[in-house]
């Protein structure tokens, strides 16, 4: 469902305190490039939108598309390019894989910045018995041709379904398949090791949505969930796949291999009654992974790492066959425009709509000192007060000014010290409206907060009227606050009372009416 209609529930789960999620601003992203379409713009046009509009450094394209990879030649995006599972049987013959990266990536490399070559997708899900058995030489054949060509910084891997773990429930006891460890994945997980690569996966928490557990699959607060072995709490599902595919690497012995996201993505719309599908919560999930992925906190079982990771998808594509969710994964409409805003275009581009009539957050540009970050008219003590706690913690401000005796202490509500620490913490990471959106209950404004806070401080119920001209380089700004019985009026220090009715005072004029 949407946020907005969304209540706190998960029965299934052991429940302790979830922490709130904030943001630091999106500095890269990856994306999968599907062209399941007939309205999709040329490679040529892509490749400049991307370059140009986006923020957008790495893409993945499921294929060897020619046009697709000349468009990005010279762009220095770095793309992620996918061997058909048909071939992986003739690879894992190394004069077969020569011949392969002669024609396919020799005339292409540098020009065209590749990373990562992708032998197959999700093979150990929808390959042949010869897939699978040829899938690790094949993937060491291409490697060994890359490197006896010369193209020793492009690495090899292939993606999974998770549908390769046997539970992930609790994470400690997750394991691989039993019929693919021995054979499949423990060579595989060896072939990283030895050329340091990734380990690639496809986590989809969209796939376990369910309306009971709604908010523990969609980043929002929860009690979470505890694992009884290890005394783990999660407050997402997503930690907890991730955490599942570490737990299977480390009972085979190989914990120290990087894991990659290869997929992970939530659709935008849906079928009727897939109250899910949003544009909001599409916004809101893509959000949270780009956050797990480039923020360094890892998770509760790999604290400090940072995955790699390609949101799905560039595009929605009309063609995908099956239900209305598989043609709405998309960032964007085939026209370019955003299907929601997630941070990614450029400081001059505009940002896309939430959709649905539920507009999404627009990246405010800072003018240094003229943007604060308040709490929303709607927010309560209680989502303030977990604001505070996280911030003061987890979110490294310092929050001394608060606490008795300290310089912003007073007034003394919920409200005036969130206001404080919510701003802070907005403005120590930049200004960027995400590091501002609090779970909804923070909003960016050019209203100085303090101004007010002073007043309510200085004079009592109201009754009469004050007439406050800040003078700014810009020109005067009138606000009218309507105060007590004024006997005597100080700001700063200033008695006004015994100024005739006003006085000017560090770019501030008060008039008593």
């Amino acid at each position: 469902m949407d946020k907005s209609k969304r209540k706190n529930s998960h029965p299934h789960l052991i429940f302790t305190l979830l922490a709130f999620f904030h943001f630091t601003a999106v500095t890269s992203i990856g994306v999968n490039y599907g062209t399941t379409a007939d309205n999709l713009p040329p490679p040529a046009q892509v490749a400049k939108f991307i370059t140009t509009q986006t923020i957008i450094d790495r893409v993945k394209i499921f294929d060897m598309n020619p046009d697709i990879i000349a468009a990005f030649a010279n762009t220095n995006i770095s793309l992620t390019v996918t061997i058909p599972n048909g071939l992986i049987p003739q690879l894992a013959n190394l004069s077969y894989a020569q011949s392969w990266v002669e024609s396919n990536i020799q005339p292409i490399y540098p020009q065209t910045k590749i990373e990562y070559i992708l032998v197959g997708s999700e093979v150990l899900l929808w390959g042949t018995p010869a897939m699978f058995t040829n899938l690790v030489p094949a993937m060491t054949s291409v490697y060994n041709a890359c490197v006896l060509a010369g193209l020793t910084d492009i690495k090899v891997s292939t993606a999974h379904s998770l549908g390769i773990l046997n539970s992930s429930f609790p994470p400690s006891n997750a394991t691989f398949q039993i019929g693919w460890q021995k054979y499949f994945l423990t060579p595989m997980l060896a072939f990283h090791r030895s050329t340091n690569s990734p380990f690639m996966v496809n986590p989809y928490p969209y796939f376990a949505w369910a309306p009971a557990d709604n908010n523990f699959v969609l980043f929002e607060p929860n009690s979470g969930y505890v694992d009884p072995n290890t005394g783990k709490n999660y407050s997402n599902i997503y930690d907890i796949l991730l955490d599942a595919t570490y737990n299977s690497m480390q009972e085979l012995g190989f914990g120290d291999v990087e894991i990659a996201v290869g997929e992970t993505g939530w659709p935008s719309a849906g079928d009727p009654g897939q109250t899910e599908c949003t544009p909001e919560n599409a916004r809101w999930h893509n959000l949270n992974v780009m956050r797990i992925g480039e923020s360094g906190v890892g998770t509760p079982l790999m604290p400090g790492r940072k995955f790699e990771t390609f949101l799905f998808s560039l595009f929605n594509e009309d063609l995908k066959p099956g239900a209305t969710t598989e043609r709405n994964f998309g960032l964007f409409q085939p026209n370019l425009t955003a299907v929601y805003d997630i941070g990614i275009m450029r400081a001059d581009q505009p940002s896309g709509g939430g959709g649905k009539g539920t507009a999404a957050p627009t990246p405010v540009t800072p003018t240094s000192g003229k943007q604060w970050c308040v709490p929303t008219a709607a927010a309560n003590d209680d989502s303030l007060q977990a604001n505070m706690n996280w911030a003061c913690t987890s979110g490294g401000v310092d929050c001394s000014a608060v606490q008795a005796g300290g310089a912003c202490f007073n007034p003394n509500t919920v409200r005036s010290h969130a206001a404080y620490v919510m701003n802070a913490y907005y403005q120590a990471k930049g200004y960027k409206s995400y590091n501002c959106y609090f779970s909804g209950t923070g909003v960016v404004t050019t209203s100085d907060p303090t101004l007010h806070e002073t007043l309510n401080q200085i004079v009592g119920p109201p009754s009469t009227t004050v007439v406050v001209v800040v003078v700014t380089g810009e020109g005067k700004k009138n606000i009218d606050r309507s105060i007590g019985e004024v006997v005597v009026v100080v700001v700063n220090g200033v008695d006004f009372s015994k100024s005739g009715g006003h006085r000017h005072r560090q770019g501030v004029v008060v008039v008593v009416v």
